[in-house]
């Protein structure tokens, strides 16, 4: 036994090797390929410094540029029967409902929270494309209705960001009856006069553009955000036609009417301020005051002056 290869070589190897990168501190974007920091990706709200491309973030860390210094109270959200048809496929629903739970951190596929934007008071609401693709299922329709009828009864304003791949298929008919109830909910905030804004990001489709999505005062989206009934393949295959470029993107949607406005993620904050202000007839939002540690010094006394 040669101590000096077996012990020694491996001891000094172990003490002077190089220390292994954390995979986590790097994200690629998927669009161009850039290699991201993740402090940098996310002091850019997940937008791709080099193309523009805006990848998914949590509701939480919207609500965290969204609202003033980032503060907000969640709304409570009733909770539905699970799993009322006890539904399996290739694994049970409440398997599915444990996992995305587990991976996510969180309830379901949308939060709801009230808070100041800009001085204003306001309630929103956000979905999740990353629990179980943002599906509209019961938890999600009574999410919208507590989030209007809180925005009723405090006599705010409601925001609404969506990404979803349509109804929840796990909970059948259930599902699509959220379309009216959403539906109605939207009405009781429009009765109450105030106002209701939606900002569509990628992908918002199936019976969640069919309802509460496309029923806003506003309607504002992420750039190349994904907004459709049906997805551009399944129309393909359907008429058996190449479908124009850009096709069921916001930005074709913009220029066809569908849109207000197409905003990128790191100026919608400023631009909510702008629109929830003027619908409530407020003045424009004006540049807060400086404090003592900005204020500019007091000019010195005439006896300083003269000594």
């Amino acid at each position: 036994m040669n101590w000096i290869t077996n012990y020694v070589r491996p001891t000094i190897n172990s003490i002077f090797s190089r220390r292994e990168v954390p995979e986590n501190l790097w994200t690629k974007c998927s669009e161009c390929g850039t290699m991201l920091f993740h402090r940098e990706l996310a002091e850019a709200l997940n937008v791709c410094s080099n193309c523009n491309h805006h990848m998914p973030i949590t509701p939480r860390a919207r609500f965290d540029a969204l609202f003033d210094g980032g503060v907000f109270t969640e709304v409570k959200v009733a909770e539905p029967i699970a799993d009322p048809l006890h539904f399996r496929d290739s694994k049970k629903y409440t398997d599915r409902l444990r996992d995305a739970r587990k991976q996510t951190g969180e309830k379901e596929a949308m939060l709801v929270a009230e808070g100041s934007l800009g001085g204003t008071p306001i309630v929103a609401a956000a979905q999740d494309f990353s629990f179980m693709a943002g599906s509209m299922g019961m938890y999600v329709g009574n999410a919208i209705i507590a989030a209007a009828e809180r925005a009723v009864k405090l006599k705010r304003p409601l925001i609404l960001f969506s990404a979803a791949g349509g109804a929840r298929m796990q909970e059948g008919i259930l599902s699509l009856m959220q379309m009216p109830r959403t539906t109605v909910a939207v009405e009781m905030v429009k009765e109450a006069g105030l106002p209701y804004l939606v900002i569509l990001t990628h992908p918002t489709t199936g019976g969640v553009t069919a309802s509460y999505a496309m029923l806003g005062d506003v309607h504002l989206a992420e750039p190349n955000a994904l907004i459709c009934f049906a997805g551009p393949r399944v129309i393909e295959q359907t008429i058996r036609e190449k479908l124009p470029e850009g096709f069921q993107r916001a930005e074709y949607l913009l220029d066809h009417g569908m849109l207000d406005r197409v905003t990128p993620r790191g100026q919608m904050r400023a631009e909510l301020i702008s629109i929830t202000r003027l619908l409530l007839n407020l003045p424009p939002e004006t540049p807060a005051l400086p404090g003592p540690e900005t204020a500019e010094p007091e000019a010195p006394a005439k006896e300083a002056q003269k000594n």
